[in-house]
């Protein structure tokens, strides 16, 4: 009898051991596409966090540039102290969003000076050329400037002289020179010679070398990392900020445009939201406003989708609101908003546009109304806007908040009351631990197709809350790519999807984890970057059912899988996740009228070490590898490495 059982046993074990052995086989209905891919499908999620705007993708290099901080002198030292009265700040309210600046009195020719550290030093490179600009108004014939760019160790790398014209009104004066060593943390002395009076503002230093070679323009560098993920659409520019501490603070968008020098900085309200993480020298300058959010859009081919305040601050702070018989003000900046992006140059907001360099219109075709809102307050507010721009502008799709979790009353609430109201977008957010995602990789399987498009506007997987750079994990990665082919399937349902926070300084940030990380010289995508920019580059035009035993791929055994086809480029693209530790072969079967070609590619991102990441130092550590297919009919078997994720690439003949 125990040689019976024995023998039963053996077999049982070889009869496991050859199943787990045998391909998993999955079917790919190319031939019954079952939806269209939205041309934005897969996007970039912008807000000034982390360091994200100032001191991160707009170069300027100084802090406190026009001394509007809270704190004046906040980023500046003086170098020289002279008599009581030497140095003088001012504020005058005749001039527009920028009431104050700096009076320099020199009586007995003393050499006064000035120096700036930056937004946790300047970032300069050997052999690059800046330019130092400062508005003035001077009373004196022989006042001179003295620019020096000094190292970390105070050796001079770089330095200029700019001689200043006797004027009594407002005029801008700038230099330029080439700096001789690269420096993480450099720092800018700033030297006034000669007698007299000497108003001084808007001291600044930037790069030449700028996106597109723009004048004062956004850095290079981090710009391109967003348009080689081709994404179908930029949010901007929040997130948080759009609702503010209080209303006082809000996101306001006409307060972003015009000149630079006339518009008025606030308090970012990343500043003081984390007590690990306090940073009192955050604010918004609105170098970066509106008008370059538009132009950063079309740079890198992507739909503008900007989010406005909807009469209510940040209901995790001030909870403020705007009485609904004076939210008027809100809804015409939306109005405005509209006819600044689209309005021909007859109209006063589009022939602003025009002054600043853009008369062609910007092509807005969807608005936000609020972030992370909830509650009767916001959904009466909603209404409003929903009534006003319905009248005045149909063409624009609404995107309404469903609140900050994708689930609880506080959405099931929401959801109800946006469909109800015909809502066009709902925007879902989600920052949850991988399992929620592997979990949810089937979420839209079954959502109303008659409803609301669905916006998965921030998500993100949180293996710990907070961390720090290098911590945005392999593990985190993989399973938002096991959720994304949740999204790809049901693309036909959800229209956009933008991974959040964007942007991290290593010397700056206060949320994490974020899809790219800078310091003040270098730039490197995370894991999720790398599983974004796959998806973001092999979008494709139709939903292609990819189906084991007639069901979706959505986590039996760990894995998961849609698939599309790019009518354009003439392929077929299947993406897998093997969420296991050990390889698994799965067996695709492809019946079809199409023929193939006889060599496709296969691109694949995997890491053993779940806990790997990237960092500074190791900026590829998680990277895409590619790699020939060879194959014969529409059969194809594939061996899944050990936590991976495998695009293949089939094309057409």
């Amino acid at each position: 009898m125990k040689k019976v059982v024995s023998m039963m046993l053996l077999l049982t074990g070889l009869s496991a051991a050859a199943i787990a052995q045998s391909p998993i086989e999955l079917t790919i209905q190319l031939d019954k596409p079952k939806g269209k891919v939205s041309p934005h499908m897969w996007g970039v999620f912008f807000e000034d966090i982390n360091l994200g705007a100032d001191g991160g993708i707009y170069a300027e290099l100084v802090k406190n540039r026009s001394f509007e901080f809270d704190q004046p002198w906040m980023g500046w030292k003086k170098l020289v102290d002279g008599n009581e009265g030497t140095y003088l700040l001012l504020n005058d309210n005749q001039r527009k969003g920028n009431k104050r600046y700096l009076r320099l009195n020199n009586g007995s020719d003393l050499r006064l000076g000035l120096q700036n550290a930056g937004f946790r030093g300047m970032g300069v490179k050997a052999d690059g050329t800046y330019e130092f600009s400062l508005q003035y108004r001077n009373s004196s014939a022989n006042m001179q400037i003295h620019v020096e760019v000094l190292d970390e160790q105070d050796n001079l790398i770089g330095a200029t002289e700019l001689a200043l014209d006797s004027t009594r009104v407002w005029k801008e004066g700038a230099a330029k020179f080439r700096v001789k060593a690269t420096s993480a943390k450099a720092k800018l002395n700033v030297w006034f010679t000669g007698t007299g009076t000497l108003d001084v503002d808007m001291l600044s230093l930037f790069p030449m070398d700028t996106w597109k070679g723009r004048s004062k323009g956004l850095r290079k560098d981090m710009v391109q990392m967003l348009a080689d993920m081709k994404p179908g659409f930029i949010r901007f520019p929040g997130g948080c900020i759009v609702e503010g501490r209080d209303l006082a603070n809000r996101f306001q968008w006409k307060k972003t445009v015009g000149p630079i020098s006339e518009r008025e900085l606030i308090i970012n309200r990343w500043n003081t939201e984390f007590k690990h993480r306090l940073t009192p020298d955050y604010f918004q300058t609105f170098g970066l406003g509106f008008y370059e959010y538009f132009l950063l859009a079309e740079d890198i081919g992507a739909a503008p989708v900007p989010i406005l305040n909807c009469g209510m601050a940040c209901q995790f702070n001030t909870g403020e609101l705007v009485p609904l018989d004076q939210l008027d003000e809100y809804v015409q900046d939306a109005i405005d908003l509209i006819e600044f992006a689209n309005g021909s140059t007859a109209t006063k907001w589009g022939k602003l546009r025009a002054d600043m360099g853009h008369p062609e219109p910007f092509q807005l075709k969807m608005i936000g109304v609020g972030n992370e809102n909830w509650g009767p307050q916001y959904i009466e507010r909603l209404a409003v806007f929903k009534k006003a721009l319905n009248e005045k502008h149909p063409e624009i799709a609404i995107i309404a908040s469903s609140g900050t979790d994708p689930e609880g009353d506080r959405f099931d609430f929401l959801d109800d009351k946006l469909r109800a109201m015909s809502i066009n977008i709902i925007d879902e957010h989600y920052y949850r631990p991988p399992a929620w995602f592997l979990s949810s990789a089937s979420r839209y399987d079954h959502y109303d197709r008659k409803g609301p498009k669905i916006f998965a506007g921030e998500y993100a997987s949180h293996t710990t809350r907070p961390n720090g750079p290098g911590k945005s994990t392999w593990e985190a990665a993989l399973s938002e790519a096991a959720f994304m082919t949740g999204l790809e399937r049901n693309a036909d349902l959800v229209e956009m999807a933008s991974y959040a926070p964007l942007f991290g300084h290593v010397d700056g940030w206060q949320w994490s984890p974020d899809l790219i990380w800078v310091d003040n010289l270098q730039v490197y995508g995370t894991p999720s970057y790398q599983v974004q920019k796959l998806y973001s580059t092999n979008k494709g035009s139709d939903i292609i059912p990819i189906k084991r035993d007639g069901e979706a791929v959505a986590g039996k055994d760990s894995l998961y899988a849609s698939a599309v086809y790019d009518q354009q480029a003439g392929q077929l693209i299947v993406k897998i996740v093997n969420y296991n530790s050990k390889p698994v072969q799965v067996s695709l079967d492809i019946p079809t009228k199409k023929k193939f070609a006889k060599v496709g590619q296969k691109i694949i991102l995997a890491g053993k070490d779940l806990n790997a990441s990237n960092s500074i130092d190791q900026p590829l550590n998680i990277q895409p590898r590619q790699e020939p297919i060879a194959y014969k009919g529409s059969k194809l078997t594939e061996r899944l490495t050990p936590y991976s994720f495998t695009l293949i690439k089939l094309p057409t003949r």
